[in-house]
């Protein structure tokens, strides 16, 4: 009997033609959402998801689940005792959004140096203005808390700009495009010499609350701190009193505690904060590199041995 992949992962034509040719001895059943998914979730052997979509109740379902494809580096929200209790082995796309995330990282940094808000307003006022402030984030110092796949492109790109980069990692180990890596113990010591702080912390028991107002402190008024990782590695309120208060001179913020961001939250209003609206890992390429990883795992699966790419250790999630 084939194989039965399905998808609540809504793909587009193209990509399910290509998986559908070229494994003829694997069933896939496309859906448009997790709603659609339910009826065939107790048959299905492999899920491929965005994670969200997942409750334990549909686990609990899913009596013939081997493997879940997670297309995303999130999986916090995953339903992890539930899924180790069945022993679902579990894989994600950590490592796609390095690309799309460094530029992410690059571009908001020259956009608050190169004072990019104030330019495009006075465009809109008509305003020739040319008494702009300008800054070059050439030759600057950038701490990247983070120090795994996504950081490392981020410190690949800083070296373009001749800057120096300091990694925080749980480890310490050296890495490459790195000119220094220390573990989380020991950050408060550099943190003073940072221009840059830039978290692509992911959301785990030991991420949650990882930046604290003394850290803000410890940091030059003059720096920037650069959160594109997930929101709840920072209280809000630390953030806005770390700028109100002049302890960081800017925050640029991709994620938040909650989202969207509510109307009324006091970011969208504060004067040195930059929102985005969780897109940095956003690309035009993003489908097809997680279903790269898919399919080099699936490979691995048919054959029933190998390496998987970006396995989960589901009893610390992630």
């Amino acid at each position: 009997m084939d194989l039965i992949v399905l998808s609540s992962a809504k793909l587009s034509n193209k990509h399910r033609v290509k998986l559908t040719e070229t494994y003829a001895d694997v069933s896939f059943i496309f859906c448009e959402n997790m709603d659609e998914s339910k009826q065939y979730i107790d048959t299905a052997e492999v899920l491929i998801t965005y994670g969200e979509d997942l409750t334990p109740e549909l686990i609990g379902k899913a009596e013939n689940m081997k493997w879940i494809m997670v297309i995303s580096a999130g999986v916090e929200k995953m339903p992890f005792e539930a899924i180790q209790e069945k022993g679902i082995l579990v894989t994600n796309a950590r490592g796609i959004h390095k690309t799309p995330m460094a530029e992410y990282a690059i571009s908001m940094l020259l956009q608050v140096y190169r004072q990019g808000k104030e330019l495009m307003k006075d465009e809109a006022e008509r305003n020739w203005k040319r008494t702009v402030r300008i800054n070059e984030i050439s030759g600057r110092t950038m701490l990247i808390v983070g120090a795994g796949a996504i950081g490392g492109e981020v410190a690949r790109l800083a070296k373009a700009f001749n800057m120096k980069v300091y990694g925080i990692s749980r480890s310490g180990t050296p890495r490459e495009y790195f000119d220094e890596n220390y573990t989380k113990s020991e950050m408060e010591s550099v943190l003073s010499q940072a221009d840059f702080v830039v978290s692509v912390l992911p959301s785990t028991t030991d991420t949650k609350g990882f930046f604290t107002y003394e850290h803000f402190q410890l940091m030059p008024d003059h720096a920037v701190f650069l959160n594109m990782g997930r929101g709840d590695a920072v209280s809000e309120e630390d953030i806005l009193r770390a700028v109100n208060e002049q302890e960081i001179a800017h925050a640029v913020l991709d994620v938040f505690e909650t989202e969207p961001l509510p109307e009324d939250h006091p970011f969208w209003e504060a004067e040195n904060v930059t929102v985005t609206p969780h897109l940095s890992g956003k690309s035009s390429k993003y489908v097809t590199r997680a279903l790269d990883i898919f399919e080099e795992n699936l490979r691995t699966f048919l054959n029933e041995g190998g390496q998987y790419i970006n396995q989960i250790d589901i009893s610390r999630g992630y």
